[in-house]
């Protein structure tokens, strides 16, 4: 294969990481909008439930037991939303990682096999360079392997929190 088809190829890989990628996003977006509707309605109808219980009280403390009544729903409301754009978001992450170590693999593989063509075809005495270049490759890849591993440490690491915080605000209220 030529340095140009092995340059091809790396740009197929980049267009596909990109696709991949884009429609990560487009994912992410709808599900946040639908979030959002959702909670607009909901809050919307209680809104409006508020206001018509609201017209028919006479007393002050019934107003203000009235507003109390619906100030649990609410945070709860709100809680639940908070969890799902958080769990949106870390999907989202996660599928980025996942892509992004696909991708960081194809191109590892091509990049090797790249290198591996163009030291068949070193003149002699270019085995330093291409040892350095070599190390630095090997050394890009172990960088990429730690970032990948401590990304998807944060992202256990904030679900697990996100967790604890649910569990925590529950307690409180029961």
């Amino acid at each position: 294969m030529s340095n140009f088809e092995h340059v091809v190829e790396i740009q197929k890989v980049t267009l596909d990481c990109f696709l991949d990628l884009s429609n990560k996003v487009v994912e992410g977006t709808q599900k946040f909008r639908t979030l959002n509707m959702q909670l607009t309605r909901a809050t919307l109808a209680d809104m409006f439930e508020l206001a018509q219980k609201s017209l028919s009280t006479k007393e002050p403390r019934d107003w203000i037991t009235l507003q109390e009544s619906f100030a649990t729903p609410i945070s709860e409301r709100v809680q639940t939303y908070s969890r799902q754009a958080v769990d949106i978001l870390l999907v989202a992450q996660a599928e980025f990682g996942r892509i992004a170590q696909v991708q960081g693999e194809a191109y590892g593989r091509q990049l090797q096999t790249m290198m591996e063509a163009v030291a068949k075809k070193a003149p002699t005495g270019a085995e330093p360079a291409m040892f350095a270049l070599n190390s630095a490759i090997s050394a890009a890849n172990t960088l990429y392997d730690n970032l990948h591993k401590t990304s998807q440490q944060a992202v256990k690491a904030a679900r697990s929190n996100l967790e604890a915080a649910a569990e925590a605000s529950k307690s409180r209220r029961g």
